[in-house]
Order: structure tokens, then C-alpha cells, then sequence
């Protein structure tokens, strides 16, 4: 069985929930609260819940600040936000906080019964709108690290080649040496990890660089 408790101060969302997940065979739900104070002083001290569902916009003590005190002292209890809130820094302070998931309110309750259970597992549940977030938000930081991998100086010469110039060619437009640019286009094959020019234009073409 998993203990799973609630922290939800709209009692209409709370009762039912906990209702539905005390139901379950795989899980123990015996805590409800409405705020993470009355979670602190009325847990199970003998069984600590392995999951919480935690609320963000709670009275006293908000869910994003709660997580830190949580983990703190129960270091080994998974927290899954159930929250109305989809705004990119609310997931992200949340994760980075130490949430292992993120379920809005809207979610079915058999899919937040299958959340409980992945979690506890090692999973990351998060609802579909949230998991799509996440995925624009490192898709955008991978391309991010892309743009910084060369500098500007780095970036104008991979387009001299690409444009079929030559190192004196390059040189004569950069008003630098010969040498400099060579030392230039070994620098940018290291950070390519790549060994010749036609390498370097197959990357440029297909939008890697």
C-alpha cells in the first residue's frame, strides 16, 4: 500500500479525493488537510504519507514554499502538485524545488490515481499541458546552447565557408591573417566535433549550427 496524503484547502476538491483514493486497494490516504500548518501538526508520524498531493494557492504557507519545508522532513516523501496554475514559473519553481510531478486539477481522478502509483515508482507524472511546457522549455535551452556554442566572430566565418570561400578569402574580407582564420576554423571543428569542411556545410544545412 502507498500512504498518500492530501493538502487541498477547497474542501469540495479535498473530501472527494480522498474519498476516492481511501477506495483504492493500493493506497492508505488517512491525512487531508487544508493548509501545510495542519498537515505539520496532524500527519502520521508513525506512517509518513510516500506521496502528497500538494495545492499551490493555499492559506499561510504557499505549496511552492512548502515544498523545501516538506523535503526537509520527510526527505524521502514524493510531492505531485495538483494545482489549477500552468504558468511556466510556478512548474519550474516547483520542479526545481523538488516536485516529482505536475497534475492539473482537471485531471480524471483514475489518472490521478495513476500518477500516485508512477511516482512512487520513480516516475515524473505530469499532465499533458505541462509535460508540452516542459518539452518547449528545454527544446528552446538545447537550442539556446546551440546559438552560444560559436562566437559571433566563430559563426561569420562557418558562413564564409558555407558561401565557398577559402581561409586567404576569408582572411582578405576578416583583415586578419591567414593563420588567424585557421586557428578560427580548427576552434570550430573542436566545438563541431567535426574533422572537414564538407562535415561543416552538411551541419550547416541541416540547421545544426
Amino acid at each position: 500500500m502507498i500512504s498518500v496524503a492530501i493538502i487541498e484547502d477547497i474542501k469540495d476538491i479535498r473530501e472527494p479525493l480522498k474519498d476516492f483514493l481511501s477506495d483504492q486497494k493500493e493506497f492508505l490516504c488517512n491525512t487531508a488537510e487544508e493548509s501545510v500548518e495542519d498537515f505539520f501538526n496532524r500527519y502520521d508520524r508513525e506512517i509518513p504519507p510516500e506521496v502528497i498531493l500538494l495545492d499551490i494557492g493555499l492559506p499561510g504557507i504557499s505549496g511552492l514554499a512548502a515544498i523545501k519545508l516538506i523535503k526537509d522532513k520527510l526527505p524521502d516523501t514524493e510531492i505531485i502538485m495538483l494545482t489549477i496554475h500552468e504558468e511556466h514559473d510556478k512548474i519550474f519553481n516547483a520542479l526545481k524545488a523538488g516536485a516529482s510531478g505536475y497534475l492539473l486539477k482537471s485531471t480524471q481522478l483514475s489518472d490521478i490515481k495513476d500518477a500516485i502509483i508512477e511516482v512512487s515508482k520513480g516516475g515524473a507524472p505530469m499532465s499533458p499541458p505541462i509535460a508540452r511546457k516542459v518539452i518547449k522549455f528545454f527544446d528552446k535551452e538545447k537550442s539556446n546552447e546551440k546559438e552560444k556554442l560559436l562566437t559571433e566572430k566563430e559563426e561569420k566565418i562557418v558562413h564564409y565557408i558555407v558561401d565557398g570561400l577559402n581561409c586567404k578569402m576569408i582572411a582578405a574580407n576578416s583583415k586578419v591573417s591567414i593563420d588567424t582564420i585557421k586557428y578560427h576554423v580548427k576552434n570550430i571543428y573542436k566545438k563541431l566535433q567535426i574533422n572537414s569542411k564538407g562535415e561543416l556545410i552538411a551541419k550547416s544545412i541541416r540547421g545544426e549550427i
